[in-house]
């Protein structure tokens, strides 16, 4: 849609006006359902912020391109959720209650990262939000949105789904998109990459089953490798990266001889336990170096495609070479491709590294967020910069969250407004669930007092000291 088209678009939503239809550029969109508010995807951030809403009272629909709420967590298999050491929020906290509600196990007692198999953690979500009284529309895209002339309010999203092109109409929007599709189809400024448009690398995990764990753990072990603290017990992580003296690497130097891996292989390897699979482990790996902007579906779609013939090296490497996987094979490769960066939301207030290194507090500070700054650099590795002690934190101001351009939209995950450094931190899964959340409240805050959105006072949606 062009700029011109969503500033001219019409000038009452179907929410007030019950229209059957509404005009986007030169054709009549049909108007599927109107609420209180529409969350333009239902990943951590969104998937939260959903609940809340209904929580809240508020009529409320999630929108999401997959069949399962969780975005990166469900269908990028991103598990589990980085160490924080700060208070969170209760949908964060009911999250992990649920997920061990059946006796699996999220807490492994050394770390705090929060452990969760990704499908139930979507599950877990979707229960949630419908217990509440929202609902999900599932395998629908954004396609654009159509604001009101006059205020510049979004009356309408626009999507692709099954039927053919459609609208929902609300009072108000979040985008929890991790793209900022929604504000960059509304026509707010967004950034992308670094000072040179060089996006963090991307990563597409997948899964294996059949694993000996504690054989290969033992390996590990025996190699004098301590990078993981989990020497024992259900729960354990291993990690290579070529050129850093990881333990792990003449290994993998011996598969690039044996002319099973590439030297681009060797970039980066992970894997990590999930709970209620015990001979199974997911991989946080292949890194996509190729990838430096993430800005166009042709980038996205080379990516993919690069990626699948690294996992078909890796996944024969560990079965030939490793020991543990001597019976191991591929059980999943995520359908979503893990984007740890792409656009960010030039908003009313823009979080830097200097609010970092300084433990910024807002007089509107709604988030605590204490992940380092942890960038995989296309240009230069990884880089992180890490000053924190337990209990060190910044807040999240609720303005940058928001917008001038757009009263009734609001902002949540990783495509607030930072940037490129600070968003390496604020993208944790913890920090975004807690994002969403308070976008809820936000927006219950909002159509109770009458206040836009981008005109709140955010210390009154402060829940912490």
């Amino acid at each position: 849609m062009s700029d011109t088209q969503t500033k001219t678009a019409a000038t009452t939503t179907g929410a007030e006006t019950g229209a059957a239809t509404v005009r986007w550029g030169d054709r009549d969109v049909p108007v599927i359902q109107s609420r209180d508010v529409v969350v333009i995807g239902g990943g951590s951030a969104g998937a939260a912020c959903g609940i809340r809403c209904a929580r809240e009272g508020l009529s409320t629909l999630v929108v999401d391109r997959y069949s399962l709420l969780g975005g990166s967590t469900s269908n990028a298999l991103v598990c589990p959720m980085m160490p924080t050491y700060v208070d969170h929020l209760q949908i964060l906290n009911e999250v992990e209650q649920r997920l061990g509600a059946d006796g699996t196990p999220t807490r492994d007692d050394y770390t705090t990262m929060i452990w969760f198999a990704p499908e139930q953690l979507g599950m877990v979500m979707e229960d949630m939000l419908y217990e509440a009284g929202g609902e999900a529309l599932y395998d629908a895209t954004l396609v654009g949105v159509v604001r009101d002339g006059a205020t510049g309010a979004i009356t309408h999203a626009v999507l692709a789904v099954v039927e053919g092109i459609v609208a929902v109409a609300a009072r108000l929007f979040v985008d929890a998109s991790g793209d900022a599709a929604l504000a960059r189809a509304a026509g707010v400024p967004c950034d992308s990459g670094d000072d040179e448009g060089v996006n963090q690398v991307s990563s597409l995990r997948f899964t294996m089953g059949g694993v000996d764990v504690e054989r290969y753990r033992d390996y590990v072990l025996s190699l004098d490798d301590h990078f993981s603290p989990l020497v024992d017990g259900y729960f354990f992580e291993s990690a290579m990266v070529a050129g850093r003296d990881f333990k792990l690497e003449p290994i993998f130097r011996r598969g690039v001889e044996a002319g099973i891996l590439r030297e681009e292989d060797l970039r980066y390897y992970q894997t990590f336990s999930i709970p209620g699979k015990p001979s199974c482990l997911a991989l946080n790996c292949p890194h996509v170096a190729s990838m430096r902007s993430n800005a166009t579906a042709a980038a996205r779609s080379a990516a993919l495609r690069e990626a699948h013939g690294t996992i078909r090296r890796l996944a024969r490497f560990l079965h030939e070479m490793m020991p543990g996987f001597e019976h191991a094979y591929v059980m999943q490769v995520a359908p979503l491709i893990g984007i740890r960066e792409s656009w960010r939301v030039r908003g009313s207030y823009i979080l830097t590294e200097d609010d970092y290194a300084r433990q910024a507090r807002f007089p509107d500070g709604v988030v605590k967020g204490d992940w380092y700054i942890d960038v995989h650099s296309n240009k230069k590795g990884l880089f992180h910069r890490n000053t924190y002690q337990h209990g060190d934190y910044y807040e999240i101001p609720w303005r940058s969250m928001v917008c001038d351009e757009v009263p009734n939209l609001a902002v949540a995950g990783r495509c607030i407004s930072t940037t490129f450094l600070m968003q390496a931190s604020v993208r944790i899964i913890p920090t975004v669930i807690d994002m969403g959340d308070v976008a809820g409240s936000a927006c219950a805050t909002s159509l109770r007092t009458g206040v836009a959105l981008n005109a709140l006072d955010g210390s009154q949606l402060r829940r912490f000291a």
